[in-house]
């Protein structure tokens, strides 16, 4: 990826985290909401490459990190991103089937996003942090799928439109 992309998606998911910080996590949204930079992050990296969604795995996951609502050690959810960023965009990088279709990269954006947030718990428990009680884990998970579910078929055409003039035109929805 070339310097100029990689410094215009990292705007583009600076600016998707102070929506985040500054707007979404002030909603008492039912199912404790979501998590508008995962969700972006993960439409992006359906949309790319292996090593663009990699990349930008690493800039969504470092500022997931910096979040005020993030538990964990620094560099959790960074490891997490990147592992998760990796295998949407490696599912949907060989198959054009899954790139050309909406619904698909719907259903694999919430699905890699419920994923996500399970290994983030698994990996959180072996590093030692509290997440609280298995059912409130659950009631959080479960509704940020459901949430997925809803916001991503309108983060989609604006996400694709976006990726579509930073990278050409690799993605075709």
């Amino acid at each position: 990826m070339l310097v100029r992309q990689f410094s215009i998606s990292s705007i583009i998911f600076v600016f998707v985290f102070f929506i985040q910080e500054s707007f979404i996590n002030q909603l008492r949204l039912p199912g404790s909401g979501f998590s508008l930079l995962l969700l972006i992050a993960l439409i992006w990296a359906a949309l790319s490459t292996a090593i663009v969604g990699a990349l930008s795995g690493f800039i969504s996951g470092f500022l997931m990190d910096l979040s005020q609502s993030s538990s964990g050690a620094m560099g959790h959810w960074t490891l997490i991103m990147i592992l998760a960023c990796y295998a949407v965009a490696f599912l949907g990088s060989g198959n054009d089937n899954v790139r050309g279709n909406p619904i698909t990269n719907i259903f694999l954006v919430s699905i890699a996003s419920v994923l996500t947030l399970v290994a983030f718990v698994i990996t959180g428990v072996l590093l030692g942090v509290s997440f609280g009680s298995i059912s409130q884990v659950l009631i959080t998970i479960v509704g940020n799928g459901i949430w997925a579910l809803l916001v991503t078929p309108l983060a989609l055409p604006v996400v694709n439109k976006l990726h579509r003039v930073l990278f050409g035109n690799q993605a075709h929805l």
